[in-house]
């Protein structure tokens, strides 16, 4: 780090002096015809004021459009993908690509759960107040856009700690007729194929593509194939009215390789105990759009969405260290666990913004109100086959039957009211009814029904938040401090794994996000963004290792329980120097871009404390603990990405490099790894990634890569359930190749 810093500060001391002191001679003036450089230009960008009917002055937010980065777009590679946005927690527990694991802050990964995930604005997660886990998101070679928006989006799109992660899908709209394709090889057997067609005709245009991969995988036992379709066509009826509907489907069937045991990783992080476990999630996604901008000052959009989706597994789900072989006595392998839950979600969601005069100055109102309501049935412990493939039958019946229903209704406005030219204010407000139900079958003891009581648990939250903003020439100083909610998710009430053990008073977590920053971009070399942030999350749901029966030879359990409070505080910067274009010579050489993205987190229990109980399960005793000071689980002390781009007008390139502290996998901080690889520290890990595209004939690209070019062996997560419990290897190097053609 103290190099790079160096390096740095060389660089910009060589270019003040280059400024002064000219490398060219002015005596001699030649007329040399205008060229001009098309080549990538280095994302994030940042959300103007107001997009579609939402405020963004004051928040921290980062834009990432993907045609101006290189990267392995067709495994959704999250590594190089977020590369630009700071402070974002990868979790790599496979290399299909086909889950985006990411979390912000110190914050969990998990499947994303932590963010309100959205395509093209509206909901894709199974329930967002229930069991708000992504199983699904787009193949990024279908994204035009990423957008992410810190803890302050929370007064507009929900109330969740991590923001609001939004991927907006490609569009055609200048031409009647578009064709794309991009089809690629790579290793360990990865073939994938996107193929679109897109158009506009007077008042009518449509998008339609489909995208289909499959691969070995770079561990054993991990094939996998995976299918995306979508379609969408729109219909304007004027300038200021739009009607539009989409419709994305998806289904994909994977093998989980599962996890190791410290010792199978060190010999061999490649090798994988578990051929017989798969998982599959079809997915069905809906909406319908209305745009209408009935004069210049109000503006109003409305959502109509829906969700129809499957989380289907069937494996043998016990920890590494115990091996899945032939029993003597019945010549056959042991029954699988079958899990299987149904989602059914629908909601509407309207957005306006009335722009109005208050003195000589223009305010903007953002209001809006949403309905939603979820439905999940999951039925889990089933006896399934002692086979070896992607077989959901059962014998008999599942020993966990239950049924979950989220009712949600919210109101929310912000104002920006204007002081100045510069200086804006914007207050907000949000009000959440959440109704939480529950009812079914919790188990079978000795032929018996064990019934879970109808719960039901209803709360009425209001969040307010206040952001502020001072504008310069091309530059702002940014604040933001809003208040965030998470429910109890039924999905806490089910143990993730077999030998989870569930509080049964779990309460509900609230707490707030704060930012205070400067961003934005000087003439046209430098790009930036550094702040602060503040997170208070009081009431996490987390889990504590404990002895079994206070014995400890008699092994442990994970108690899941509320955490007290934890701080996330720290900094987050980002800068990208386009080198050439600060030398001024960009035009023979193409541009040259360093890039980093660096945040320090300090995430810690301030208040957390449990005391002595019984009969929360049985043969279970909780000892007296306080873990108050600890670090949080999965939050590393840094995340830093550094790279270097290249380009001209039809050849880019990035070699990038991502350096991640080492963190505790629990919140007892332990540090020796657990002979089942449950729990440990995880270490500190570096990769490096290289991408590249050669554009060609107007029409024709070439794209190749490698991924951990330097064949590092790490880790970035362990897990007690699903997809395995144990260490779960990140991938070694892979290398991928791609042709395709715009038309």
């Amino acid at each position: 780090m103290k190099n790079i810093i160096i390096a740095l500060v060389s660089l910009i001391s060589t270019a003040a002096i280059a400024q002064n002191f000219p490398l060219f001679s002015t005596d001699t003036v030649n007329k040399l015809e205008p060229v001009v450089i098309k080549s990538k230009q280095q994302s994030p960008e940042r959300m103007p004021e107001i997009k579609e009917n939402v405020l963004f002055s004051g928040k921290k937010n980062e834009v990432l459009k993907l045609s101006n980065i290189n990267g392995n777009f067709t495994t959704n590679n999250a590594r190089e993908i977020f590369s630009r946005i700071p402070g974002v927690t990868i979790w790599e527990n496979e290399g299909s690509g086909i889950q985006i694991n990411v979390g912000v802050r110190g914050l969990s990964p998990n499947r994303s759960w932590e963010l309100n995930t959205r395509q093209n604005g509206y909901d894709i997660s199974s329930d967002v107040f229930g069991y708000p886990e992504a199983y699904y998101n787009p193949p990024l070679e279908a994204v035009e856009t990423v957008e992410l928006v810190r803890g302050g989006s929370a007064l507009q799109f929900g109330p969740q700690f991590g923001g609001m992660l939004n991927y907006v899908l490609k569009r055609e709209t200048k031409k009647p007729f578009s064709f794309e394709t991009q089809n690629t090889v790579g290793s360990y057997g990865l073939m994938s194929s996107y193929n679109a067609i897109g158009g506009k005709h007077n008042k009518f245009s449509y998008y339609i593509y489909n995208h289909s991969r499959s691969g070995d995988g770079w561990r054993e036992n991990s094939e996998y194939t995976v299918r995306n379709t979508h379609a969408f066509v729109a219909y304007d009826f004027s300038e200021k009215t739009k009607l539009s509907a989409e419709y994305t489907n998806m289904d994909y069937k994977m093998q989980q390789a599962g996890g190791l045991t410290d010792s199978q990783f060190n010999a061999n992080s490649q090798q994988s105990l578990r051929e017989r476990n798969w998982f599959g999630t079809p997915w069905n996604v809906l909406a319908i759009n209305f745009d209408t901008k009935l004069n210049n000052r109000f503006s109003s959009n409305t959502k109509l969405f829906g969700l129809v989706g499957e989380r289907n597994s069937v494996g043998f789900t016990a920890t590494p260290n115990v091996e899945d072989v032939i029993n003597p006595a019945t010549n056959d392998f042991a029954n699988r666990r079958v899990d299987r839950d149904y989602y059914k979600n629908f909601g509407i969601e309207n957005r306006n913004v009335l722009k109005y005069k208050l003195g000589n100055n223009d305010n903007n109102l953002a209001f809006g109100a949403r309905l939603y309501k979820a439905n999940t049935r999951r039925v889990q412990d089933g006896k399934g086959t002692t086979g070896a493939d992607f077989d959901l039958s059962i014998d008999g019946r599942y020993g966990r039957d239950l049924d979950f229903t989220t009712e949600n209704v919210a109101v929310f406005a912000e104002n920006q009211f204007k002081v100045s030219e510069k200086f804006s204010v914007t207050p907000g407000v949000r009000y959440e009814y959440i109704r939480n139900t529950g009812e079914g079958r919790f188990g079978i003891s000795n032929g018996n029904d064990v019934a879970m009581p109808v719960k039901s648990i209803a709360r009425n939250q209001p969040l307010f938040g206040l952001g502020m903003e001072y504008k310069f020439r091309t530059t702002n100083i940014y604040a933001n401090i809003t208040q965030a909610f998470r429910p109890v998710l039924f999905s806490d009430f089910t143990p993730p794994a077999v030998t989870d053990v569930i509080d049964p008073n779990l309460k509900d977590a609230s707490g707030f996000n704060a930012d205070l920053g400067f961003r934005g971009t000087h003439k046209n070399y430098l790009n930036f963004d550094f702040s602060l942030f503040y997170l208070s999350y009081n009431n996490r749901i987390g889990g504590i290792r404990q002895f079994i029966n206070d014995d400890p030879t008699k092994g442990t359990f994970l108690f899941r329980t509320n955490l007290g409070e934890t701080i996330n505080k720290g900094i987050e910067g980002f800068f990208n120097l386009n080198v050439t274009r600060f030398f001024q010579i960009e035009k023979p050489y193409g541009n040259l871009d360093l890039f980093a993205s660096i945040s320090f987190i300090d995430s810690r229990y301030t208040d957390f404390s449990i005391f002595s109980t019984t009969g929360s399960a049985p043969n279970v005793t909780i000892r007296e603990t306080n873990f108050s000071g600890n670090r949080v689980e999965n939050a590393p002390r840094y995340i830093h990405n550094f790279g270097l781009s290249w380009g001209n007008n039809n050849f880019s390139t990035t070699l990038q490099y991502r350096m991640s502290g080492k963190i505790f996998t629990d919140a007892n901080n332990t540090v020796a790894p657990s002979s089942n690889g449950v729990t440990g520290i995880l270490e500190q890990y570096q990769v490096m990634d290289f991408s590249s595209e050669y554009k060609f004939l107007k029409h024709y690209n070439v794209r190749a890569g490698v991924n951990n070019l330097l064949d590092k062996n790490y880790a970035t997560r362990r897990a007690g359930g699903y997809p395995g419990p144990g260490i779960l290897p990140g991938e070694g190097r892979t290398f991928y190749i791609s042709l395709g053609i715009k038309l």
